[in-house]
């Protein structure tokens, strides 16, 4: 059995000494991006190896494709396969920010044609909540092969552009309401959101104690967001094409597959003047 979305800890914690199973922990901070290596050292999950958000999960900025451009699909498959994920490996991926950065690499797995991976949920306190240990082992690598198969799960800025207000596309918000409204915009140097969109910040998709939402109410919720369009015409965005996936997430959870990211996001979106802005 694949798991293709989530992981309990129970399960994982099962399965810590399969060979068929790889924990990846993906802890980032946008402001200290130092943090996870840190984190990672000091005390990680046992067996679970690390990929950085910015070096392994991104590819290089040149200042007009957003703060997270999509990596080389061939430089990151080399990577996976470095670190030990092969055809049937089965991946679980975690961080301590609510998903934010494991549901990158989640959709980065899914972009690249492998279904076998899944977030931990609840992340790292949900383990550590229940009692599970860290480690500073670092494991060796087993390198595997890993073929990547694209799949065509993104659009570009100038799909969006065409699309705009139109009932051809919804397009869906995942940052902060604040953020989405204008206000308190310390990321990007322009404040506002892309015409025609709706808000749906990645943590409406959780409880309080940072796990998903049961899927009969994470479906209501979307289908009310959705409102009416089915989900192969919802494009996913937020600040930098990050925590937009943790959206695409939710919407599979709740049996709403198709939908597709807009990677470049609003970082992207806003470093050209002649695209409009709303607030």
């Amino acid at each position: 059995m694949s798991y293709t979305t989530l992981v309990d800890v129970a399960t994982l914690r099962a399965h810590l000494d399969d060979p068929h199973w790889l924990v990846v922990d993906v802890r980032h901070q946008l402001s200290d991006t130092g943090y996870g290596e840190r984190a990672y050292a000091a005390g990680h999950l046992p067996g679970a190896v690390f990929l950085h958000c910015d070096r392994d999960l991104s590819g290089a900025m040149t200042g007009c494709n957003g703060r997270h451009p999509l990596p080389d699909p061939e430089r990151l498959a080399a990577r996976l396969g470095e670190i030990g994920i092969g055809a049937t490996t089965q991946v679980v991926v975690y961080d301590d920010a609510q998903g934010m950065i494991a549901g990158r690499l989640w959709w980065l797995l899914r972009w690249l044609g492998h279904d076998a991976v899944a977030l931990l949920d609840g992340g790292l306190p949900a383990w550590q909540a229940a009692g599970g240990v860290l480690t500073d082992i670092v494991p060796s690598l087993v390198p595997r092969l890993f073929v990547p198969r694209g799949q065509a799960l993104t659009v570009d800025a100038d799909y969006v552009l065409e699309r705009l207000e139109t009932p051809h596309m919804r397009l869906v918000d995942g940052r902060g309401p604040d953020r989405f409204r204008g206000e308190n915009e310390t990321i990007d140097p322009v404040a506002g959101h892309i015409p025609g969109a709706v808000n749906r910040c990645f943590k409406d998709n959780l409880l309080p104690d940072g796990h998903f939402k049961p899927a009969a109410t994470l479906r209501a919720e979307w289908l009310a967001v959705l409102a009416g369009s089915p989900p192969d015409l919802v494009v996913h965005q937020c600040g930098s094409g990050v925590s937009a996936c943790l959206n695409i997430l939710a919407m599979e959870i709740a049996g709403l597959p198709g939908s597709r990211l807009y990677a470049g996001s609003w970082s992207e979106w806003c470093a050209d003047p002649g695209r409009p802005v709303a607030v």
